[in-house]
């Protein structure tokens, strides 16, 4: 917390997260233009914010794209200002994104979450069918094989998928990547993509949630507030064995 709070303590720093709070996914020449900055200045203020797990970063190409990232944020606003009065996600309705400043070759949403576990227990609690059901409500069914099938099946013994996809990618402990679409769902452009990156810190796993192709805002506010209810159970379930709550997500 002490990190996050010397981040927010500078102007510019705060100015650069307002920037992403307008247009989300920068690159850094596109944060540096209009500010009266260097670009090995604005790197040294995005670095500090993305130690302070404001910001996170995914490349596209040669190019390193910046995400606010709310968490921190809502923390400190459920300690010091809601008191735990409000869900615990209200800060992502706050937080507006627009999704229609999105270019289509970056991603939509994009989520960071630190969990004191290894890499492998955190793939085998995102890949397990009935260690999936225990957070999810649901069971995450495949061979996790690329170009495999994959279910998001009911966990109430209909047998019924609200989410079916195709396994993209797959380096155990390290990087899933899964199409996403309802059962049923006619997408002209293709079913969004979701990323589950990896990455060992210590004794912690640094988790990004990668949304792409998302279709609308709407799409993307249920993606922001469905993801953030499902990795923070996660994060509960990995680290202390009982999840918060069956979400109501799919």
């Amino acid at each position: 917390m002490d990190n996050v709070f010397k981040a927010l303590s500078d102007v510019t720093r705060r100015r650069l997260l307002d920037r992403l709070h307008e247009n989300n996914g920068q690159s850094l020449s596109e944060l540096c233009d209009g500010l009266a900055m260097s670009r090995q200045a604005a790197t040294q203020h995005l670095g500090l914010l993305e130690a302070s797990n404001l910001v996170s970063t995914t490349r596209r190409g040669r190019e390193k794209l910046h995400y606010l990232n709310p968490v921190p944020l809502h923390e400190i606003q459920e300690r010091w200002i809601d008191k735990f009065e409000r869900p615990r996600l209200r800060a992502l309705s706050v937080l507006k994104q627009k999704a229609e400043h999105a270019m289509s070759d970056k991603p939509q949403f994009v989520y960071t979450t630190y969990i004191e576990a290894t890499p492998e227990k955190v793939w085998a609690a995102l890949t397990d069918p009935d260690t999936s059901a225990l957070y999810w409500g649901h069971s995450n069914i495949s061979d996790w094989r690329p170009g495999s099938a994959w279910e998001h099946r009911r966990v109430d013994g209909s047998g019924i998928a609200d989410v079916v996809g195709t396994v993209v990618a797959a380096v155990p402990a390290r990087r899933l990547v899964i199409t996403w679409a309802g059962p049923d769902e006619d997408r002209p452009d293709g079913p969004s993509t979701v990323t589950f990156d990896l990455k060992p810190l210590g004794g912690t796993v640094q988790l990004t949630v990668t949304h792409e192709n998302l279709r609308d805002e709407t799409e993307f506010r249920q993606a922001a507030g469905g993801w953030a209810a499902v990795l923070s159970n996660l994060k509960t379930y990995v680290e202390t064995g009982k999840p918060l709550s069956v979400p109501p997500w799919s």
